[in-house]
């Protein structure tokens, strides 16, 4: 069997579960770092393993052209490509759509791709994404779907649902691995209520307030029995909404891109390590972090390689990293210890201390059932951030 889901505590909406793959037991909720060629950029994997990271995601569409999937294949399949014990995901290549698409022409058979390595021309329909996530060996692959920006509406959004519902009977047909190798369905219907049903092609510029709609739509009517992924969201404050309102898995590439750029994830939300007052800030990133870097070096020396070194890049990386593995066991501690609403009411006081909290999600903790008002001041903030 690929994949048991056992839900152990709820909250209202909110649930803790247990997720058995192949390779791993994990709890949700859970965040899963991208590595888009099977690798974190900066860090080994026995640092992942040392933070606690449950799920790594590879992307489809860059494994295949680089090394190839056939490569993987006879090498014993991702894991053992790049020795890794606990989970994997891989995506379908359909995002790349969206983030790719003056590369690419959309059509009912599937997506021509230009190469942006050699320029050649590359065809991912249904069934060659489902075989190549077979040879690539993950313990949880995706349906291609056809992604469209939420900010997109009228006809093209429809017609990005159906399609995507044909496709994901042609996935199933080829899938060749069922017994270890889990399949994930996607449905796209954008903002539309009418049309949304799973939670896939969010996080892409569409509002706050519609953001949250849609998840609290999706998550009440998919299946209690089975996990529900909110692709590509990966902000602490979405991932908590989220996990209010019934989500259980997260991916995104924020922590550890933001932390190229010097930026620190911290409780009070982030810390900017480029700035010149942490030049002689002998304090950790997080006085209240046990990761490796909190434990180790200070402010001050960070802000001395993210201006100069890679390390800087990488040492926050693994800071950010061990920040969102940290909030998915809280998130999932506090559901089963029946204290979830104490924790969120303490995560946006640390956030909002002047009680600004969005109001969006003043909005989405009211259809949760989880009382804010002691963290918002008389007046909520309308901010869409």
């Amino acid at each position: 069997m690929a994949l048991r889901f056992e839900v152990l505590g709820t909250f209202n909406r909110a649930r803790a579960a247990s997720l058995t793959l192949p390779h791993f037991r994990c709890q949700t909720p859970l965040f899963m770092p991208v590595g888009t060629k099977g690798a974190i950029k900066g860090l080994a994997n026995d640092q992942l393993e040392e933070i606690g990271c449950q799920i790594i995601l590879g992307n489809t569409y860059h494994l295949e052209l680089c090394p190839g999937a056939d490569l993987i294949d006879e090498l014993g399949g991702l894991h053992k490509f790049m020795n890794w014990r606990r989970a994997l995901l891989t995506d379908s290549g359909g995002f790349q759509m969206v983030s790719l698409l003056h590369l690419a022409d959309i059509t009912e058979e599937g997506v021509t791709f230009q190469s942006p390595v050699d320029g050649k021309s590359m065809l991912l329909t249904p069934e060659e994404s489902i075989q190549i996530q077979n040879k690539i060996g993950a313990d949880i692959i995706m349906a291609l779907d056809d992604v469209v920006k939420t900010t997109i509406t009228g006809p093209r959004v429809e017609e990005a649902m159906y399609r995507t519902l044909r496709w994901i009977d042609r996935c199933i047909a080829a899938h060749q691995r069922p017994a270890d190798q889990n399949l994930f369905g996607i449905v796209q219907g954008g903002l539309d209520p009418v049309l949304s049903y799973a939670i896939g092609g969010l996080s892409g510029g569409e509002e706050k307030d519609s953001f949250w709609r849609v998840v609290a739509q999706c998550t009440a009517a998919l299946p209690d029995d089975k996990p529900r992924y909110v692709m590509g969201v990966g902000y602490p404050l979405d991932i908590v909404v989220c996990s209010a309102l019934g989500a259980d898995m997260y991916d995104c590439v924020y922590p550890t891109r933001t932390a190229r750029f010097g930026t620190a994830l911290v409780p009070e939300g982030v810390l900017k390590l480029k700035h010149a007052a942490m030049a002689s800030d002998c304090r950790p990133v997080d006085p209240t972090c046990s990761c490796m870097v909190c434990k180790r070096y200070s402010r001050a020396y960070i802000h001395t390689l993210v201006t100069k070194d890679p390390m800087g890049s990488q040492l926050l990386s693994y800071h950010n990293l061990a920040y969102m593995m940290r909030l998915s066991k809280d998130l999932h501690n506090s559901i089963i210890e029946g204290r979830f609403p104490e924790f969120v009411q303490g995560f946006l006081q640390t956030q909002f201390p002047k009680g600004d909290v969005p109001q969006w999600v003043c909005n989405a903790m009211e259809a949760a059932g989880i009382d804010i008002s002691m963290c918002c001041s008389p007046f909520p903030f309308s901010g869409n951030s």
